[in-house]
C-alpha cells in the first residue's frame, strides 16, 4: 500500500500530544447543569426570550438562509435595519454587516491596506486581525503590546498610507488598549504641509482600525463600545469592527465607520463581496439584543462588576490574575498540562471555564480564561470562585 500523503499530519498530532496541546470538540447539550464561565455571552442574552423570538420571527419572514452574497440576493431590509441601528447606537455614521466577526476583521484590514501602505499591528492582536494583515497587500510591522511610542516609531518609517490595527480589549488577558494615545499617535503622523509651499496639502495621519469584539455591550455608556468611551466614535479617521456573537448573543460581525469607508468596503472587501450574507435569523436575534441593551443599559455595568468581583476574590486567595478592563478575567497557570487538568477539575465540579494554551496565547503562558456575565447572581459568583480555588488545590 502506498504511503499516505498525510503522514506529516500524524507526526504533528504526536507532537501536540507530547506537548499537552491536543484540542477536541465537546458538543454541549441544549440543557446543561454546568455554570458557564467559558462562553462569551457577556450580557446573558443568547437565550433571552426576546432574542430567540427575534431569530424565529426573522426565519419565518425571510427564510432559513440569506440565499446569496449581499450584492446578489443576500441583503434584506432586516440587514439594513440592523446596520442603521448598530451604527447609531455605537455613534458611527455607517455600518456593514458580514457573516462573522472574523470576516469583518479580514474585510476592514485588507480593504484599507492596499499595496504601498503600512499596517502597524499590536503584538497581542486577535488571530483574525493577524490574518487580515497577512492577506493585505500592505507591509505589516508588529509592535510591542499596548505601546503607543512603538506605534509612533513605526509610523515614522512610512512612505504611503498607513493604518494602526488593535483590539480594544485583548481577548487573552482582558486588558484594554490605550485608545486615546493610539489615536494621538495616528494623528500626529500627519503634517500640515511643506515649508515654503503655500496651499500644498500635507501628509494625512494614519487611520485607526479597532476590533471592539470584547468592548461592545460591556464598555462605554450603556455598552456603546470602547471607541465611544474614548471619545473616538464617529471620528473621520477611526473604523471599528464588532462581533454580534458575544454581547449580542447572536452570530455575525460588522464594520462601523465613515460612510465613504463603508462604501469602499462594499466594493473592495472580498469577505463581503464573495461570502453569503448573514442568515436572517442571526440578524433578527442581534437586532433584538441590541434593542434590549438600549432599554437595559445597566447590563453593561453588571458584567464589569461581576468581572471585578471574580478578580478580587481569586487574587485574594493567592491566584495570579490580570485586573479586567471589561468582562474577561485571565488566571495564570503553571503549564499547559496543569491548565488542562485545572479546567477539567472545574468541569467535574460543575463549572465550565476557558483553557487557553499555546499557540492561542502570544506570550506562551497558559491560563484559565473566565468570562463574566451580567446575568450571574452573587451566589453563582461565590460558587464559581469556590470551585476554581478548590480545583487548583
Amino acid at each position: 500500500m502506498a504511503r499516505s500523503p498525510f503522514e506529516w499530519i500524524d507526526e504533528q498530532a504526536r507532537a501536540r500530544s507530547r506537548a499537552g496541546l491536543v484540542r477536541t470538540l465537546r458538543p454541549r447539550p441544549a440543557d446543561s447543569a454546568l455554570l458557564d464561565l467559558a462562553g462569551n455571552d457577556y450580557l446573558g442574552l443568547a437565550r433571552h426570550p426576546e432574542v430567540t423570538e427575534g431569530a424565529a420571527r426573522a426565519a419565518r419572514t425571510w427564510g432559513g438562509g440569506a440565499t446569496g452574497s449581499r450584492l446578489v440576493s443576500g441583503s434584506t431590509e432586516l440587514h439594513a435595519e440592523l446596520e442603521r441601528e448598530l451604527a447609531g447606537f455605537c455613534g458611527f455614521e455607517s455600518a456593514l454587516v458580514l457573516s462573522s466577526g472574523y470576516a469583518a476583521n479580514l474585510a476592514a484590514v485588507t480593504a484599507l491596506a492596499p499595496h504601498g501602505s503600512l499596517i502597524v499591528s499590536d503584538a497581542g492582536n486577535h488571530a483574525s486581525l493577524i490574518d487580515g494583515c497577512r492577506l493585505a497587500r500592505g507591509t505589516t510591522q508588529v509592535v510591542a503590546h499596548a505601546d503607543p511610542d512603538a506605534v509612533r516609531k513605526a509610523l515614522d518609517t512610512r512612505t504611503g498610507p498607513a493604518i494602526v490595527v488593535s483590539d480594544t480589549v485583548f481577548s487573552v488577558d482582558g486588558d484594554a488598549a490605550p485608545l486615546t494615545a493610539l489615536a494621538a499617535a495616528c494623528r500626529d503622523a500627519g503634517d500640515a504641509g511643506e515649508t515654503g509651499e503655500a496651499g500644498k496639502p500635507g501628509r494625512p495621519g494614519a487611520a485607526l482600525v479597532l476590533d471592539d469584539a470584547h468592548g461592545l455591550g460591556v464598555i462605554g455608556d450603556g455598552g456603546r463600545g470602547a471607541a465611544w468611551a474614548a471619545g473616538l466614535a464617529g471620528a473621520p479617521d477611526v473604523v471599528t469592527t464588532v462581533t454580534l456573537s458575544k454581547s449580542l448573543g447572536s452570530q455575525g460581525g460588522a464594520v462601523l465607520g465613515p460612510a465613504h469607508v463603508i462604501d469602499h468596503l462594499v466594493n473592495a472587501a472580498r469577505t463581503f463581496i464573495f461570502d453569503t450574507g448573514l442568515a436572517p435569523a442571526a440578524a433578527g436575534a442581534a437586532l433584538a439584543a441590541l434593542r434590549l441593551l438600549r432599554e437595559e443599559p445597566e447590563r453593561a455595568a453588571r458584567a464589569r462588576a461581576v468581572a471585578t468581583a471574580l478578580y478580587e476574590r481569586l487574587t485574594a486567595e493567592g491566584l495570579e490574575a490580570v485586573r479586567p478592563d471589561a468582562a474577561v478575567v485571565s488566571v495564570r497557570a503553571p503549564s499547559p498540562e496543569q491548565a488542562l487538568r485545572w479546567a477539567a477539575e472545574c468541569r467535574a465540579a460543575g463549572l465550565a471555564v476557558g483553557c487557553f494554551r499555546p499557540p492561542s496565547v502570544p506570550d506562551g503562558i497558559s491560563r484559565l480564561r473566565l468570562t463574566a456575565r451580567a446575568d450571574l447572581t452573587d451566589g453563582q459568583v461565590d460558587r464559581a470562585v469556590g470551585v476554581i480555588i478548590e480545583a487548583r488545590r
